[in-house]
């Protein structure tokens, strides 16, 4: 099995959880991860056990000019370089997450590769709206499922996002005390968790580290990943539960489970971690590209599992006004918390990696009745 989700974690991390579901489903299967060097792959595949094969980078443009002009070229040369892992590791099903490695895989899978056959396709759609790559490779693919209703893709099966089991699993309430001392939390109090993806989200960073001797004195414990280049300077009161600054969370399932509150972007990753953690949020929507992320968070705060704020309106003062009205209301959490709890499919990963081991069995079952004619 080839999966192919590169760039962001976004990708990488729905393609990890399938493949951590295929190991569990059928401890045979081989796997390999398909990226580039420019990829946070680079860093995130090995380090869960994976064999990472890098292609050239082939990203589309989305504007006219030189560019545009020489992706024909790049396609080619990292479509034939995906030919050549795919043959090297005989892959019989290649499972795609969308991203700039997904679209070489899907030309190299049409392209006879075994015994006059070419290697089946599996497109799962993490977006509300599916990007260039996917809307592509659906055309060619022989199944397609998605995380969400109307992608964009006419005909994909909805089954959710695939989570790490780590989190699709997570019971908070009997983790909450060891992730509290894990990153050195007050372990009593309202605990607000903020993020903004890997690259950190300079609005809700400053947003937040303003408003620290508000949440300071409210009795508020802040766990910030504010990402790797960035820094935030807050400022407690002398007594307030600790606040905790890092560059970057790598347990974040003890992060969540750390937490009463999140703000956070709203990525589709990070909405469906959130949602299967059924941890009551803020989103704050990235307040340029297509929209997506808005469109990500919508069906969990119609569901009254969590709140939606422009990225403009997420200042010093909104945290210091409604963080601790919010925290200070545990029935309204815990109705978030049981909307979140009722939202979204937490068997996704096992969903998808089954049907593609399926596929692979279908395929290898016609390629042992020879070659077609």
């Amino acid at each position: 099995m080839v999966v192919a989700g590169g760039g962001t974690a976004g990708h990488i991390e729905p393609a990890l959880a399938v493949a951590d579901a295929v190991r569990r489903l059928d401890p045979s299967a081989r796997i390999t991860a398909l990226g580039t060097p420019k990829g946070l792959e680079t860093e995130l595949v090995p380090a869960r056990g994976y064999p990472l094969e890098l292609i050239p980078p082939a990203p589309l443009p989305r504007k006219p000019g030189k560019d545009l002009l020489a992706t024909p070229y790049r396609l080619n040369r990292a479509v034939a370089a995906t030919r050549k892992v795919l043959r090297a590791v005989d892959a019989d099903v290649v499972v795609g997450f969308g991203g700039y490695v997904a679209l070489p895989a899907y030309f190299a899978a049409r392209g006879r590769l075994a015994a006059g056959r070419r290697v089946p396709i599996l497109i799962h759609e993490a977006n509300a709206s599916a990007g260039i790559a996917n809307k592509v490779g659906a055309r060619l693919a022989d199944r397609v499922l998605a995380a969400v209703p109307d992608c964009g893709i006419p005909g994909a099966e909805v089954v959710g996002m695939p989570v790490r089991a780590t989190i699709a699993d997570l019971d908070r309430a009997a983790t909450r005390a060891a992730a509290r001392d894990f990153f050195g939390l007050d372990p009593e109090a309202p605990t607000l968790l903020v993020f903004g993806g890997s690259q950190g989200a300079q609005q809700i960073n400053a947003a937040v580290a303003g408003a620290a001797a508000a949440l300071g004195a409210a009795g508020i414990g802040v766990l910030h990943a504010h990402g790797k280049n960035n820094t935030v300077d807050p400022v407690s009161p002398a007594g307030a539960p600790a606040y905790v600054p890092l560059p970057y969370v790598d347990r974040m399932d003890l992060a969540y489970a750390a937490a009463d509150l999140v703000i956070c972007r709203s990525g589709a990753m990070t909405v469906a971690e959130v949602t299967a953690a059924a941890l009551p949020a803020i989103y704050v929507p990235l307040p340029h590209g297509n929209g997506e992320q808005r469109l990500n968070a919508l069906p969990v705060v119609e569901a009254g599992a969590a709140v939606l704020v422009d990225d403009a309106d997420m200042t010093a003062d909104y945290v210091a006004r409604e963080v601790p009205a919010l925290l200070g209301d545990p029935d309204r959490l815990a109705a978030m918390a049981a909307a979140g709890a009722q939202t979204g499919h937490r068997d996704a990963a096992e969903t998808v990696a089954a049907a593609a081991l399926a596929a692979a069995a279908r395929f290898r079952a016609a390629q042992a009745q020879g070659p077609r004619r």
